[in-house]
């Protein structure tokens, strides 16, 4: 598994807005209060407790960053989605609250 920062992760989505390459999916597993408190703007919200479930939801060979508030859980999806197919995973070092003190500073945190 891969590994990104968010100031990478902000410099691929920008690369790939720019390009005719496709988006990464940034895929969000934090809670719904949490998604609602901050998050990426195109990012996709899937609780990482559904994720068993919602993985036809997913493009086994679509590039993934997984985003929690600080990393940890999102490691743990990335690690999942790895054992079950999935080909181009990453996970957002530091998760939201990096993204919020790296790229984004009107980002609440919490």
């Amino acid at each position: 598994m891969q590994h990104m920062t968010a100031p990478e992760v902000a410099a691929l989505i920008a690369d790939s807005a720019g390009s005719s390459g496709s988006a990464p999916v940034l895929l969000d597993v934090r809670e719904p209060w949490e998604y609602q408190t901050c998050h990426i703007e195109g990012s996709v919200s899937i609780p990482m407790n559904t994720i068993p479930g919602q993985l036809e939801q997913l493009d086994r060979d679509a590039f993934i960053v997984c985003i929690c508030h600080h990393g940890a859980r999102s490691m743990r999806v990335a690690h999942f989605l790895e054992a079950n197919g999935f080909t181009q995973v990453t996970n957002l070092t530091g998760g939201i609250h990096a993204w919020a003190l790296q790229v984004d500073t009107t980002m609440p945190t919490y």
